[in-house]
C-alpha cells in the first residue's frame, strides 16, 4: 500500500506515523517506510503534487519510486484507457 502526503517537517511526520498519530490510514500499516520524497518551496505546489500522485495507479507510483520516469506517460495512458472501459 502506498500513502501519499505532505508535510513541512518530514522527520516529525514519520515519527507521528510510527506512533500511529495523525493519519488513520497509515496506523493500519505500521511500520511505515519512506520510499520517495520530493521537496517544494511553496506548500501550494506540494499539495498540488500530492493530489496528482494520489490519483495515479499503483504501477505508475512504482515507476516514479524506481525512477523510471520514461514509463510515466505510457502508464498514464493505459490507466486512463482502463478507467474509460469500466
Amino acid at each position: 500500500m502506498y500513502y501519499t502526503g505532505s508535510t513541512t517537517n518530514m522527520e516529525r511526520r514519520l515519527e507521528q506515523h510510527h506512533q500511529g498519530i495523525g493519519a488513520q490510514f497509515t496506523s493500519k500499516f505500521l511500520p511505515v517506510t519512506l520510499v520517495y520524497l520530493e521537496s517544494f518551496t511553496r506548500i501550494v505546489d506540494a499539495f498540488a503534487r500530492e493530489k496528482q500522485i494520489q490519483g495515479w495507479s499503483r504501477k505508475k507510483k512504482e515507476a516514479l519510486i524506481k525512477g523510471r520516469y520514461d514509463q510515466l506517460p505510457e502508464l498514464a495512458k493505459s490507466y486512463t484507457k482502463k478507467n474509460k472501459q469500466n
